[in-house]
């Protein structure tokens, strides 16, 4: 997921590791681990930027990687997962169905802007950058290198906040360090393999990937969180 649309890795990973690991664990190594992934996406598939459409989704990320940072100690985890998972199962497949997308360019700068402070501030949650700027971008009607320059360069930016917010504040730890060792190279081989598909896709292809893996991602997660906030009010 994280080769082919720029983004991804935090949702699968964290709809895997909620079952086993401390929110405090899983979302640096879910942070380090899509950073990795845009690391090495940056080289394998060089979009360039617009600084100038890209810039308010940065300010907008920037304003929400701090408020992402004093909710995380105190989320709750299944909830939250819940309510991310219901919205993309419901938005996504409409998005997808659509016989022909709404192209919104109300708002302007300001709703890029605070659609990068959503992103920002679930970047710093769990590496959930991607989410809501990509939506975003697929309402705006970019063209999928449009949009792949916005989501690459915007979550590597936010990426890199959210991990060095991490460090500093002591939840990233030393001792997280051997398990940042396994994730890195983990990304590699899938992540270029998934840079590969990417540049042989179409506009239309990379649409349905993109809302079709939000989807499944959307669903993965309700499967994780749900049983957790039944058992728990029953």
């Amino acid at each position: 997921m994280q080769g082919l649309t720029g983004f991804g890795f935090g949702l699968t990973a964290m709809s895997l590791w909620v079952w086993t690991l401390e929110p405090a664990l899983a979302a640096p190594l879910a942070v380090f681990g899509a950073l990795t992934g845009q690391l090495i996406a940056a080289v394998a598939v060089r979009r360039g930027f617009d600084l100038h459409r890209l810039l308010p989704f940065v300010l907008g990320g920037l304003a929400g990687v701090p408020l992402g940072i004093y909710i995380l100690p105190r989320l709750d985890v299944p909830l939250f997962k819940s309510l991310l998972g219901a919205l993309l199962v419901v938005m996504c497949p409409l998005m997808l169905f659509a016989a022909r997308l709404p192209r919104l360019a109300a708002g302007g700068r300001a709703a890029d802007a605070l659609a990068g402070a959503a992103g920002g501030m679930m970047g710093a949650l769990g590496g959930f950058t991607g989410v809501v700027p990509t939506l975003w971008c697929t309402l705006r009607g970019f063209d999928k290198d449009i949009q792949r320059a916005v989501i690459q360069n915007f979550n590597l930016s936010m990426l890199a906040v959210s991990f060095a917010s991490y460090i500093l504040t002591g939840i990233a730890t030393r001792q997280m360090i051997p398990l940042f060792a396994i994730v890195a190279p983990a990304m590699l081989i899938p992540s270029l393999l998934g840079a590969r598909v990417y540049l042989g896709i179409s506009d239309t292809g990379f649409r349905k990937a993109i809302l079709a893996l939000l989807t499944a991602s959307g669903v993965a997660m309700l499967v994780s969180a749900v049983p957790i906030l039944v058992r728990r009010w029953t």
